[in-house]
């Protein structure tokens, strides 16, 4: 029981700050967000309702792997102090997005770099977001004999996959609310989860870059087919107030991203026939043509098979703009 606790506690420290470290893309949209918050210290509120004071995020560290010539980096580091002690420890956290075989490896060399450069006792955890394998337990990276044990690391593991999506629901914490879409989840619970998120996300108080990540994550983790996205937009039409507007503005958000993301693919598509076609095209007609409507694209889709030179793409962009 004193394990879980602690357990939780630990969790509670990072859950807010884990967001960026699922979809590494989105990593430098917000750095400097997380940045300014390794300065910070907050009270931390045990289970049994102790207050610890206070926590110090610390920069990451680089790892380099000398035989691959790889080179990994913390993904958070907290440093915590126990109110009314001098005793300081560390807790690492780590998320992990695949199966990696020598994740285990990996984790303990993280483990003595930071044993190493604080000297405090180190608290090791890692966040496995994937869907399979479905391993249970801890994890542990020995270094053995046939007769003999020479080392043997261990390290939490959190598994999204082993968590129930209900019983995040409530909870008022914003990384909690995406995270759910990563759970352990019925295939005909895919539309309630979806919703669940929504609703979790429009009642947490979120500026505007916060919810376009944490909803996108949500989105981009529960893509629901056409017929469940149908289903989805009925129940949220049957939702009153603030809160479905709130949600209507999420989901138009996605459907608005969506397009834009698919007149970029077709935009790249396009300068590769044209490409192939003309030989090349300028930097400059490349620009025009990414600034084309999804319906132009389309046009020019047709148009280019007429095309002898860029003299004539340069034509047909003019009509067009006209």
């Amino acid at each position: 029981m004193a394990v879980m606790a602690w357990m939780k506690w630990a969790t509670i420290v990072v859950l807010e700050y884990l967001a960026m470290t699922l979809v590494r893309p989105w990593w430098a949209r917000v750095a400097s967000l997380i940045n300014r918050s390794r300065c910070s210290a907050r009270a931390i509120v045990l289970p049994s309702g102790k207050v610890r004071n206070s926590i110090e995020f610390l920069p990451v560290e680089l790892f380099t792997d000398l035989v691959s010539g790889d080179a990994f980096e913390t993904d958070l580091i907290v440093k915590a102090k126990f109110r009314g002690q001098e005793s300081c420890f560390i807790i690492h956290v780590e998320h992990q997005g695949k199966f990696d075989k020598d994740f285990d490896w990996r984790m303990f060399n993280y483990f003595a770099l930071l044993l190493r450069d604080y000297g405090l006792p180190v608290y090791p955890i890692v966040i496995f977001s994937h869907r399979s394998p479905r391993l249970a337990g801890d994890r542990s990276y020995t270094v053995a004999f046939p007769d003999w044990e020479v080392l043997r690391f261990n390290y939490r593991a959190i598994r999204l996959n082993h968590l129930a999506w209900r019983d995040f629901v409530g909870k008022a914490n914003p990384v909690a609310s995406a995270f759910m879409a990563k759970m352990k989840i019925r295939k005909v619970d895919r539309i309630m989860v979806k919703l669940a998120c929504l609703r979790e996300l429009t009642e947490l108080a979120l500026n505007p870059a916060q919810l376009h990540l944490l909803s996108g994550f949500v989105d981009t983790y529960l893509r629901l087919d056409l017929a469940e996205e149908a289903r989805l937009m009925e129940q949220v039409g049957r939702i009153e107030g603030k809160q479905k507007e709130g949600i209507m503005q999420i989901v138009t958000s996605w459907q608005e991203q969506g397009i834009e993301t698919g007149r970029q693919q077709q935009a790249k598509l396009l300068i590769r026939q044209l490409t192939r076609k003309l030989g090349g095209v300028s930097k400059a007609l490349v620009g025009d043509v990414e600034g084309l409507s999804v319906e132009q694209m389309s046009d020019l889709g047709e148009a280019l098979f007429d095309f002898e030179s860029e003299a004539d793409l340069r034509v047909w962009l003019g009509r067009a703009s006209a």
